[in-house]
This record gives structure tokens, sequence and C-alpha cells, in this order.
């Protein structure tokens, strides 16, 4: 059984104590594939030297978040690019739209992503998307400027079915299922026994937003075990299908 973690912050100081530790336990639990997103100039260094230390198992992304967009979004986008011209990356994020917290750069986010998604076309690289309170606006951005070239993944999946129809009808685009699904309160459940798995990938997101049995502790990509375990109860299958089958479809994403 080969489970992947399509998006994680394993270079996050909260694993500093036990970092190589931590791999150990996600790929004693079969999860081998594990894909770190990029937040912004300042996370570059460690994300690839992470990277560069479990070269097998760890794959870098590259991109600015909108929490990291800011007046001087334009300089923090030239790093971004002056890094995608010279090493090799598997997808352009994490980045995308937050309105949940402040919206005063909100119109400086939507220039960067378009920024991120053109180069993404132009790179032939997938988009990681972070698309919190902004699906409306993420999903306008991306159906206008969607073409054969683009496809990505809409981390941390958390809307409606009709939501989530609108994802599929792109085509090209998976849903990223992380520890929310498996909260008491979330409605997510509901909405994917309704969507086939064939647009799913899974995601901790760590160290934030912890499944149960942990949730209020650190996250970690070994705990992508359980998201898997939630999935099999919704769609009734083995958690080996849905770990089969969740890998198969970040394969068609990020090409490896």
């Amino acid at each position: 059984m080969q489970l992947t973690d399509t998006h994680t912050h394993l270079f996050a100081t909260e694993f500093d104590t036990d970092r190589a530790e931590m791999v150990k336990r996600a790929v004693e639990k079969g999860i081998t594939r594990l894909f770190l997103p990029n937040i912004d100039a300042e996370s570059i260094e460690a994300m690839l030297s992470m990277c560069k230390a479990f070269p097998d198992t760890c794959f870098p992304m590259m991109g600015l978040h909108p929490c990291s967009v800011f007046d001087d979004y334009e300089s923090q986008l030239a790093i971004v690019r002056e890094w995608l011209d010279k090493e090799k990356f598997y997808a352009i994020g994490e980045m995308g739209i937050d309105l949940y917290h402040d919206v005063t750069y909100a119109e400086q986010q939507k220039k960067a992503f378009r920024k991120q998604v053109e180069w993404a076309k132009e790179l032939g690289l997938p988009i990681v998307i972070h698309c919190r309170n902004s699906f409306n606006e993420v999903m306008e951005i991306v159906t206008e400027m969607k073409d054969d070239r683009l496809k990505g993944i809409f981390h941390c999946f958390s809307g409606t079915l009709e939501d989530a129809k609108k994802v599929m009808a792109l085509g090209d685009f998976m849903m990223g299922i992380g520890g929310t699904v498996t909260y008491k309160n979330t409605t997510l459940p509901q909405v994917l026994a309704q969507v086939p798995l064939e647009y799913i990938v899974l995601e901790t997101d760590s160290p934030y937003l912890t499944p149960v049995p942990f949730r209020g502790k650190r996250n970690e990509s070994s705990y992508l075990y359980y998201v898997a375990e939630k999935l099999s109860l919704i769609y009734n299958l083995p958690i080996k299908q849905i770990a089969d089958s969740t890998t198969k479809n970040s394969i068609k994403v990020f090409g490896r």
C-alpha cells in the first residue's frame, strides 16, 4: 500500500526536533511520497534542504502563499520565478486567494494568483490552490484562464456539492482532502459520498488540521493514514483501494 501526502509543510519549525523520525513514521505507515508547498522567500531554503535530505520521499513545489502577499508581492514573485527557472519543482504552490482574516490585499492576491497561473501554463506545471473564503473568486479566475495546459489541486477542499461539481467540471483538477474530513461537525463526508474517487487526492497540511484521533496536537504526514481510513468508510472500499486510487490521482497531477 502506497499513500501520497500531496500537501505537507514538513520544513516548518514545529518539526525541528524530530524531523527525521517523523519522516520515518510516515514511511512505515506507507506514506512514501510527500509533496512540500513553498510559502514565500523565507521558507525556500528550509523546504529545499528538506527535499535534499530525503530526495526519494520529499518533492518540492514553488509558489507564493496568498497570506504572504503584501505591497512587495512583485519582488516576492520575482524570487519565485528565479527559482522556477533554475530548479526542478513538481507544482506551483501553494498559491491562491485567502479572504478569511483580512481583505486588505485582495486585489494584490488576485494579481499574484493570475501571474502564477500564467507561469504554470508556460512551464507545464500543475497549480496547488489555497482557497479560503474565496472559492468564487478563485473559480472565476481558473475558469477564465483554463486551457488544456492547466491542471492542479484545490488544496484543503471543504466546499459544498455544488462547489465540488464546479471543480469536476474543470476536468483536470483534484480536490485535496485532509484531516477536516474526520471532524464531527463537518459536512464533507456527505459531499464526498457523491464525488467519484477519481477526483480525490489526500493531504495533511502538516503541522495544521490534525485529524481525529490526534486533533489538538501537531499534525504530521503519518496521520494521513487516518484520513484514508475515513475515506474507506465514506466510499465503502478497502483502505488499500483508497490509497492506490488517490496515489494514482496524484501521479496524474504531479507526473511522478
